[in-house]
């Protein structure tokens, strides 16, 4: 089970839980360590063609500094959405969080709930949740195979609450 999905056990009327997040491979620290190496290295290359008259250089090697810091900082905003799939008693809540804090919520009755997963597996394959003639996307910033995973889960979840 990969960190982002957590499978608990019926408690309270909840039979399922999943708190879904973004994966980010850079950490604030690998990023400020990042920025500055590309930055000094940046300004080196503008201030020797400034030397050698050509200055317009310099600024466009500053303009690349902050272009960079733009694109991380929208990747580190972007990296704050989250969803959350909750399974209780008598419903599927799915919760999508925005990064800027909207909340949308969508409820589906689990008796005819189908959860589906283009296979075979591709890196663009969806997993959707779908009933009475309604389907949502979730998981769409996961990895496949963390994706599959959730399906299998979610799936799981639903044959229990189906035996119960």
């Amino acid at each position: 089970m990969f960190p982002s999905v957590s499978n608990l056990k019926p408690t309270k009327g909840i039979i399922f839980s999943a708190s879904l997040t973004p994966n980010r491979s850079l950490s604030r620290f690998g990023f400020w360590v990042l920025f500055v190496t590309i930055s000094t290295s940046a300004l080196v290359v503008g201030i020797s063609f400034m030397q050698m008259g050509a200055w317009p250089v310099l600024g466009f090697c500053g303009l690349e500094i902050l272009l960079l810091y733009i694109a991380f900082h929208v990747n580190y905003v972007s990296g704050q959405k989250s969803e959350e799939v909750k399974l209780t008693e008598h419903l599927l809540e799915v919760r999508k969080i925005s990064p800027l804090g909207h909340v949308l919520h969508w409820r589906f009755e689990p008796t005819w709930l189908q959860v589906t997963i283009d296979e075979p597996l591709r890196h663009d394959s969806k997993l959707q949740l779908a009933s009475h003639g309604r389907s949502l996307e979730i998981g769409a910033f996961l990895a496949p195979e963390e994706r599959l995973q959730l399906a299998r889960a979610l799936r799981g979840a639903l044959d229990h609450w189906h035996r119960r």
